[in-house]
């Protein structure tokens, strides 16, 4: 664990108004060869991604004996997918539906920030699941270029930025980062947020984090995060002149209220999206232990099929993951990275059961930075985790591509 401390080591603290020289505008968005490099490599994996899901259409056809592959883009098209494409085309409550109509199907659970962008981009691009790809893969290369330079900011070590991109690309759930799902448009927010914090540049922070909390409610666990780097920024010498942004920290709480007053207005519930999230999904409110002994007996109790039983064998690898991180997070004293992560799994770690938690952790960017950082001082362990990530990942991009994730 020792060989990972000069990995979560970002720059010292510094007065906000010495803290970093005002870049030049066009120096600020001039990709640099280190970016052109992560961008090369974000692209390569989009390629070997797309072979996938081509031979996946033909090798493992929803029904046997089938003649006809389905369309190009139907593998990509699944689960939350849909919710956000009906949600992006019908709207929340389409010709009166509600909460009380029969086959509801909880799309209030959502955030509005994805479908909305969705619904734009359809404008433009007719196809609905190909606007969706769109906005992932524009969003996956600013979120890839945002972590290699937080990344550079935190690890002293050349390529420290390409290294935590290619772990990241390559862990288990990175298939999600191309489908129509929030994780990528989410850290094309949270990541330039997050770097944005460190330069103390809290007026863009405070801004790219309100974007994010419109896709996911994520966005309000890097509010806290950000909130509390701000503070320790002040106490490390920021003064007055810091205190007047203050203000823009209470920013990201905007979207999560006016979303909240909007399901408010169509079915009375200021708590709607959670209710939703309760109904559809088991996240009623248990204690740690509780939803872990549920997990257990999903995973192996033998009271799911085997398929299910993987899943919850994989939500259970993932929280201890994200209990180790938090644990050297707040050994190294890193507060504001182990806020974040820890209020992500005690939101992930109260319901019935874990759901969602192994895609969770492509959102916990001191992980990859950390392991990043492993890797650069034990090059054994590089070594290691590709050979195990790589049919890890592959397995895992095959079961959501051919409609096998959930069981």
């Amino acid at each position: 664990m020792s060989t990972l401390s000069p990995g979560l080591r970002p720059p010292p603290v510094r007065p906000a108004a010495v803290a970093v020289a005002p870049e030049p505008r066009a120096a600020r968005f001039r990709l640099s060869p280190a970016d052109r490099d992560v961008l090369w490599l974000y692209l390569l994996t989009r390629i070997s991604l797309w072979i996938t899901a081509h031979f996946a259409r033909w090798l493992f056809p929803a029904q046997s004996g089938v003649r006809e592959t389905a369309p190009v883009l139907a593998p990509f098209q699944r689960w939350d997918a849909n919710h956000y494409l009906h949600i992006a085309r019908d709207g929340y409550f389409p010709a009166g539906a509600s909460p009380w109509t029969s086959g509801w199907d909880n799309r209030e659970a959502f955030f509005p920030g994805y479908p909305f962008l969705l619904r734009a981009v359809h404008t433009v691009v007719p196809d609905w699941t190909a606007a969706g790809l769109l906005i992932s893969s524009a969003a996956g290369a600013v979120a890839v270029l945002a972590l290699a330079r937080i990344a550079g900011a935190y690890l002293p070590e050349e390529g420290a930025g390409h290294r935590t991109v290619l772990l990241f690309l390559l862990s288990p759930c990175a298939v999600f980062l191309a489908a129509g799902y929030t994780e990528a448009l989410f850290l094309a927010f949270a990541l330039p947020a997050w770097l944005a914090a460190m330069k103390h540049r809290w007026a863009l922070a405070a801004l790219l984090t309100t974007l994010g909390t419109a896709v996911r409610v994520s966005g309000l666990f890097l509010a806290a995060a950000i909130g509390l780097l701000f503070l320790l920024s002040v106490r490390g010498g920021g003064g007055r002149r810091t205190w007047r942004s203050a203000g823009w920290t209470l920013l990201p709480a905007l979207p999560p209220a006016a979303y909240s007053w909007y399901l408010h207005a169509h079915t009375g519930d200021w708590m709607a999206w959670k209710h939703a999230q309760e109904r559809g999904w088991y996240r009623t409110f248990h204690t740690p232990w509780e939803a872990w002994a549920n997990t257990w007996t999903g995973a192996f109790g033998g009271t799911q099929s085997t398929g299910y039983a993987f899943m919850f064998q994989a939500e259970l690898a993932a929280m201890l993951v994200g209990l180790a991180l938090v644990a050297l997070l707040v050994r190294r004293r890193r507060w504001p990275e182990a806020v974040y992560v820890a209020l992500s799994l005690w939101a992930l770690g109260t319901s019935y059961w874990y759901t969602s938690v192994p895609r969770a952790t492509l959102l916990w960017w001191p992980l990859w930075i950390g392991l990043a950082a492993l890797s650069l001082r034990r090059p054994w362990f590089r070594t290691v985790y590709l050979c195990v990530a790589a049919p890890v990942t592959t397995l895992v991009a095959l079961t959501f591509l051919t409609g096998r994730w959930a069981g």
